[in-house]
């Protein structure tokens, strides 16, 4: 991982563990950008209208990465506008279940709109809470994160696919902004029917695009009404048949950004997305090991089985400033101070940070 670590000059300067707030922007991305800006600089209307037709190829790059048909892929800002607007599409009659303290662009949309709620809490009994729930017959709608935004708490997709299988009615939409990026997954063959993500942290594509990826038979369960030029690829013959995904792109979409998140799929493919989650997971081991060893994690941590690259450590704001002063990029978030490893981050780093919490 050396040769990749010299594409993110940041690296040279801290112990970035911050990708769970910002993904790094690296040296080809950027060249990129670059070129594009300057094509744009020199091209006017005319580069801009050759790539707004390349969106298909960017709408087949994502789906191709995830393992999901390309006109089951909305390419939208951030995952934020897309839940909303999906949404406005959902009965309101729908029983819905959440995670107590998820991401709140996650929550708030379901709660402003008023739906019936119940929740669960995120322990180390997430699975068993959640399928109790379930079993009682009133849930239409379980709505969650793959991981936990403040300790880093992942469900199992193997739980998901169980609950599905048991429970087929019941729609499964996700949250992958802090998932997806960290270890190849197939859509297809997964139980979630809705799975959103903004593309800036794990995806390292920069701000401004992210997706939406759609079940056919999830397609059913809403009546989209957003719609603008952008649904009719500014043909407005095409106003009495647009298709699903087209209601959540009602307008234009941006070349520079939606141009980076292909770019970087493609950078990540060369990467290997096994040789990243095999990495994930080696540092993912060493810190949690060496962190519950300080008594710095929550028990609900602790004793779950499986665990993603984010961890929220006990600390105040003494420990906090003293990580700064030493260079780790992190972040307090909830009681804690979340610390969060890419593929860019090494084994020497975890073990840097933990001499530090030591000292």
């Amino acid at each position: 991982m050396q040769n990749l670590r010299n594409k993110f000059p940041v690296l040279k300067q801290c112990i970035y563990a911050n990708t769970a707030a910002t993904g790094l922007l690296y040296e080809d991305l950027m060249e990129w950008r670059q070129e594009h800006d300057l094509d744009y600089l020199i091209g006017g209307s005319e580069m801009k209208a050759k790539n707004f037709e390349e969106m298909f190829t960017i709408r087949k790059a994502v789906g191709d990465f995830f393992d999901c048909k390309s006109d089951n892929v909305a390419l939208v800002p951030n995952f934020t506008l897309g839940l909303n607007m999906l949404l406005e599409g959902l009965p309101k009659n729908q029983n819905i279940l959440l995670l107590n303290n998820d991401y709140p662009s996650l929550n708030w949309p379901f709660e402003t709109r008023n739906f019936n709620r119940e929740y669960v809490e995120i322990d180390e009994y997430l699975e068993d809470k959640i399928y109790e729930k379930v079993k009682k017959g009133n849930i239409d709608v379980l709505a969650l994160s793959v991981v936990q935004w403040l300790n880093g708490i992942k469900i199992d997709l193997n739980f998901l696919s169980s609950l599905k299988k048991e429970y087929p009615n019941l729609l499964i939409i996700v949250d992958g902004t802090q998932f997806c990026g960290t270890q190849r997954f197939s859509f297809q063959d997964s139980a979630i029917d809705v799975l959103g993500a903004s593309a800036y942290k794990w995806l390292l594509s920069g701000y401004g695009n992210g997706f939406m990826l759609v079940k056919e038979e999830a397609k059913k369960r809403f009546d989209l009404k957003f719609i603008g030029n952008g649904s009719v690829d500014r043909d407005i013959t095409k106003r009495e048949e647009i298709p699903f995904c087209k209601y959540l792109e009602p307008g234009h979409l941006d070349s520079l950004n939606f141009g980076s998140l292909k770019f970087s799929l493609s950078f990540l493919e060369s990467i290997g997305l096994n040789h990243i989650e095999n990495h994930l997971n080696e540092l993912s081991n060493k810190a949690k090991s060496a962190f519950s060893s300080l008594g710095l994690l929550e028990k609900e941590v602790i004793e779950r089985k499986g665990h993603s690259t984010i961890f929220n450590i006990k600390g105040d704001k003494q420990v906090y400033h003293k990580l700064i002063q030493e260079n780790v990029v992190c972040v307090q978030r909830g009681s804690g101070i979340r610390l969060s490893f890419h593929f860019y981050n090494t084994e020497n780093e975890v073990d840097a940070i933990v001499d530090m919490l030591n000292s």
